[in-house]
């Protein structure tokens, strides 16, 4: 199996709307191939919603608005005749809560997605293979393809989660709080296989956990919202940078625990 040159993702102006609520507003930012970004902030600040506005998947909630730009490479992911489907595949979404599909087995699940696209495989058993092994959990699950997939620990669930991503060869992966869920043993082995898939793709990861996004993130966003007013960023630059020497006090406050 071929595996993913990575892309360069950017945002231009990302406004979004659900029904008159304006709640994220001229969000710029620009995802390096082959790099990690963390997107910090307090609950209720636009984090997850952004996310989803980098593969569409806002559009699936009723009253939902969007205007601004997001280019794939330089393509306009909004631009007249795509389709979000086609978006959704170069584009792939990792969950807060792992979401194996309960009725299958782990080979099934990761094979799940190129049959809901109608997507052929040259060789299934070795895009399985290859698939789990990017994910990390290829030895834990190698003799036990046939078993259910909820048999698995949250840890490993939220792994075959990802090796269900990864089958659809994206050249980016978005990843709203992966860890939240999991034990520190869990947590760790994500996190391990993040940086390791950075090096074949573009990834984006909402997290609380700062020093999650210190571990695995070369440049961090911090958003917030406040007054009333829409998600907005404040601070985005390397990671180093959000967390040694912030620039907004806003920022400073945030990274050392003083709210949020």
């Amino acid at each position: 199996m071929a595996v993913s040159t990575a892309s360069a993702l950017h945002s231009e102006n990302v406004n979004v709307w659900f029904g008159e609520r304006h709640v994220l507003k001229d969000v710029s930012l620009t995802f390096p191939s082959n790099q990690v970004t963390a997107l910090i902030g307090p609950s209720g600040c636009g984090k997850s919603t952004f996310l989803r506005t980098l593969n569409r998947m806002h559009e699936l909630i009723p009253g939902a608005g969007f205007g601004g730009r997001v280019l794939l490479d330089g393509d306009d992911i909004y631009g007249d005749g795509v389709d979000p489907v086609d978006v959704r595949i170069k584009i792939g979404m990792v969950f807060q809560k792992p979401n194996p599909f309960p009725t299958m087995t782990i080979r099934d699940n990761v094979l799940s997605g190129l049959k809901l696209s109608g997507r052929k495989t040259g060789d299934a058993d070795e895009l399985v293979e290859t698939s789990l092994r990017r994910a990390s959990i290829w030895n834990e699950v190698k003799d036990r393809l046939g078993d259910p997939a909820l048999s698995l620990s949250g840890g490993q669930q939220q792994r075959l989660c990802i090796a269900r991503s990864l089958a659809m060869d994206p050249e980016v992966l978005l990843m709203d709080e992966p860890c939240s869920a999991l034990d520190p043993g869990s947590t760790r082995r994500i996190e391990e296989t993040i940086v390791e898939l950075s090096e074949s793709m573009t990834i984006v990861i909402v997290t609380h956990n700062m020093q999650q996004a210190q571990r695995v993130a070369d440049q961090t966003a911090f958003f917030l919202a406040t007054d009333g007013n829409p998600g907005h960023v404040v601070e985005f630059g390397a990671t180093e940078d959000i967390f040694e020497r912030p620039r907004d006090p806003r920022t400073n406050d945030y990274v050392n625990g003083h709210f949020g």
